[in-house]
Formats: structure tokens, C-alpha cells, sequence
């Protein structure tokens, strides 16, 4: 009995320092994304430039996650995540006191590099948590990156008055108390170091088999098209708020606030009971429909007010389409295969996040509400894909 509890309260201590690592993560995040595109204006960077500048974060993502990951089944959690936290910090106080254009996207290249910190803090919740608990921890870095996304932004609506650079200072500052927390009181929660074989690293043949595949090939390309759009948006919409609705930073953030209250109630309250009236397929391409309409509404949007309306509806329907997809590729693939086509999947999310923006900030400069009317009719592709996907019920025959 005694063990047991030494052991129930060694595991909810571990939970709470993920907890915080992931908060720090969606804070940094958070923080950072709603005043990026007013702190580079000062450097004259064009919006393709900045289109350029949001994508190298996700690029150097896509290529260091498992490289991070891969180094942690080998060295250990713990130095991963400290290394990685330790990056992000350094990568703040960069940006913060960056003295030209080229330190910013170093800022940016390093801020994607040590970005591996939530799948290994997802490791460390399989390390120390059983099977029957499990999701009680993975819902808890739901929770924390829910909370640092309306948190954040808030953050930077508050302090981004003193200066454009001081909210990355302040996501630095929290960073670095992460940091310490996991030096200092979360233990070395790998018991297998160096013992997993691993394959390719980036099986790009894999991912383009997985698109061709009866099953699950279409829900994929439905993900990679979307998450384009998707990308197109984020990035547009702060050139869009700041040039044509002329929002402040802080009020743009403010926006950004709004975004992650909206997916909170939405994840928290709307989805499910929307799942069981509707069921998954139809509220997947009821989404789409109303994505799509929202993002071409703001190409005619010019007023405040009406925009505000256009994205908290536009805000509504994101957050369904997301979770939708990886419902759907958990049900169109057999029981061995989830990990492998849920990590297919969020390649292809971080595609849509290398290419939306460079779309997005080339377009932008020829015509600035042009993205939005572009990802509106590239949504609306999948709104079409989805009705094929409504008709199929094909046997789960294949494996990733």
C-alpha cells in the first residue's frame, strides 16, 4: 500500500512538471505568434519575407521532432527536454534583442530545432503512467496546451504597450523556470535507453503509399489540403488585420485570445454532443462547408465588427475539423497501426504549416486579401473530398 502511494504521488508530480513544460510551450507559442508579424515589420521584411520567416519554424520542426524523439529513447527524457526547453528560452532572448532581420530567423530556425519537447513529454506519460491512467495524462497535455493558448496571447495583449520585444522576454522567463523544474525535480523516466531499433527517420516513399491507400489515402490529402489552407490563413491574417482593418498588436493578440477560448469551449462542450446528434462524417463536412464560406467572407470583410463575427465562427468550425481527421484515420486503420498513422498525419500537418504561409506571403503581396479567398475555395476542395468519404465503409486490410 505504502508503495503504491510513493508511486501515485512520484506519478502526479511527473504529470504536473509536463503539465507546466507543455503550458510553457503553447505559452511560447501563444506569446509569441500574435506580435511576430509587428516586430518584423521593424526589420522591413515584405509579407513574403514573413510568409518565409513563419514557415522556417515549422520546417525545422518537421525535420528535428524525431530526431529529438529518436535521441531520447537513446540518452533519456530528462537532458532531451532540458536541452530542448533550454532552446526555445535562447531562442526568445534572440528574437527579443535581434539586431537585424537574419537574427530573427536564427531565432525562429532554433525555436523549430529544440521544438521536440511535447512528444518526448508525451513519452514521459507512457514512461510513468499505466495503461489504465493513461489517458487521464495525455488529457492533461490537452488541457495545459488549451490553457497556454488563451493564456498566452493575453500575455502579450498586456505587456506588448512597454515594447514589441517585451513579451519574448517574458515567454524567455518562463522557459527558463521550466527548465529548472525539469533539471531539478523530474527524474530520468526512460528504463530503456538505447534498446528500441529504429527505422527511417523520414520515409517520404511511406507517406506518399499512404495517400494512394483505399483506407485512409483520402482522409490524408482531405489533412495536407486543409492544413494548407489552414496555414494560408494563420499567416494572412495578421498582414490583413494590421494593413487593411488597421488592429494594433495588441488587439491582434487579443484576437488570438478569442481563437483559443473559442477551441477550449469547443474541445471542452460543443464537440461531442455535436459528434452524437450529427455523427463524425456529416460534422466533418458541415465544418469544411462553414470554414470555407468564413474564409471567403473575409476576403470582402473591411469591417472590424463583421470580421470579429467571420472568425469566431471560422474559430467554431476549425476546431472541429481537426480532431475530426484523427478520428477518422483512427477508424479507417486496424489497432496496431494508430501510432504509425496518427505520426503520418502530423507530417502532413507540417507540410500545410511549411507550405501555407510561403503560399499565403507570396499571394499577399500581389493582392493582401487574396489568401483568404484562395484557402476558402482550397477548403472548399475538401468539402467536396468528404462527401466520398461519407459514402465509405471499406474493411481495415491494411497496415502503416
Amino acid at each position: 500500500m505504502f508503495r503504491k502511494q510513493i508511486q501515485k504521488i512520484s506519478e502526479n508530480r511527473n504529470l504536473a512538471i509536463i503539465g507546466l513544460i507543455v503550458v510553457v510551450n503553447a505559452l511560447g507559442y501563444g506569446i509569441i505568434i500574435p506580435i511576430l508579424y509587428s516586430y518584423s515589420r521593424k526589420f522591413g521584411l515584405s509579407d513574403f519575407e514573413n510568409g518565409m520567416l513563419f514557415a522556417l519554424f515549422s520546417l525545422c520542426s518537421f525535420i528535428s521532432t524525431p530526431l529529438i524523439g529518436r535521441l531520447s529513447d537513446k540518452y533519456g527524457r530528462k537532458p532531451l527536454l532540458v536541452i530542448s526547453i533550454a532552446g526555445t528560452a535562447l531562442s526568445f532572448i534572440v528574437a527579443a534583442f535581434a539586431p537585424s532581420a537574419i537574427f530573427l530567423f536564427l531565432a525562429r530556425a532554433l525555436d523549430g530545432i529544440t521544438a521536440g519537447n511535447i512528444p518526448v513529454a508525451s513519452a514521459v506519460i507512457s514512461d510513468t503512467t499505466p495503461p489504465e491512467h493513461r489517458a487521464r495524462g495525455f488529457g492533461i497535455i490537452g488541457a495545459a496546451f488549451g490553457f497556454g493558448f488563451v493564456i498566452g496571447p493575453a500575455i502579450a495583449a498586456a505587456t506588448v504597450g512597454f515594447g514589441l520585444h517585451v513579451p519574448f522576454l517574458i515567454a524567455a522567463a518562463i522557459s527558463i523556470v521550466a527548465v529548472i523544474l525539469t533539471y531539478f525535480f523530474l527524474p530520468e523516466t526512460n528504463k530503456h535507453m538505447g534498446e528500441v531499433q529504429h527505422g527511417k527517420i523520414f520515409d517520404f516513399p511511406k507517406m506518399i503509399k499512404a495517400v494512394l491507400d483505399p483506407n485512409v489515402g483520402l482522409t490524408l490529402l482531405i489533412s495536407l489540403i486543409y492544413n494548407i489552407a489552414l496555414g494560408m490563413f494563420i499567416f494572412a491574417f495578421q498582414p490583413f488585420s494590421v494593413k487593411v482593418l488597421g488592429l494594433s498588436p495588441n488587439q491582434i493578440a487579443l484576437v488570438f485570445t478569442l481563437f483559443g477560448v473559442i477551441g477550449l469551449i469547443t474541445q471542452v462542450f460543443i464537440l461531442q454532443r455535436a459528434v452524437r446528434f450529427l455523427g463524425e462524417k456529416k460534422a466533418f463536412t458541415i465544418a469544411l462547408l462553414i470554414s470555407a464560406i468564413m474564409y471567403m467572407a473575409i476576403f470582402l470583410t473591411r469591417n472590424v465588427s463583421v470580421f470579429l463575427i467571420v472568425i469566431t465562427i471560422s474559430g467554431l468550425s476549425n476546431s472541429f475539423v481537426g480532431p475530426l481527421i484523427q478520428t477518422l484515420l483512427s477508424k479507417e486503420t486496424d489497432e496496431k497501426s494508430q501510432g504509425s498513422i496518427q505520426g503520418l498525419n502530423a507530417s502532413y500537418i507540417s507540410v500545410g504549416n511549411i507550405l501555407g504561409p510561403i503560399i499565403a506571403g507570396l499571394i499577399a503581396s500581389y493582392y493582401l486579401p487574396m489568401p483568404f479567398l484562395i484557402s476558402g475555395f482550397v477548403i472548399l476542395s475538401c468539402f467536396l473530398l468528404s462527401f466520398k468519404v461519407m459514402r465509405r465503409n471499406i474493411p481495415k486490410e491494411h497496415a502503416f
